[in-house]
């Protein structure tokens, strides 16, 4: 197993109230939240990323359609190449 190490955050009470949110809650999205955005700009894998997100690959892929992010990488370029080839 992963070697675990805590961070701490500070949050004010009325960011959680705002949100209707424990602070366990509000841990888990910003994880959530994290690993979708590392994952988006191609600084975590998407195995990695799930693992920050506390899912397994295939959850944490499923789940990106909530945040608007698509699990394929690709550029114009290698796209209209593979349409091309296709």
């Amino acid at each position: 197993m992963a070697h675990l190490r805590t961070i701490t955050l500070e949050c004010p009470d009325e960011v959680l109230i705002s949100l209707k949110a424990s602070a366990e809650e509000f841990t888990q999205e910003l994880k959530m939240l994290g690993a979708v955005k590392l994952f988006e700009l191609g600084k975590l894998s998407s195995g990695r990323a799930a693992q920050l997100a506390g899912l397994s690959r295939v959850e944490f892929l499923l789940a990106l359609g909530r945040y608007q992010v698509s699990p394929f990488h690709f550029t114009a370029k290698e796209l209209d190449s593979d349409v091309s080839n296709a």
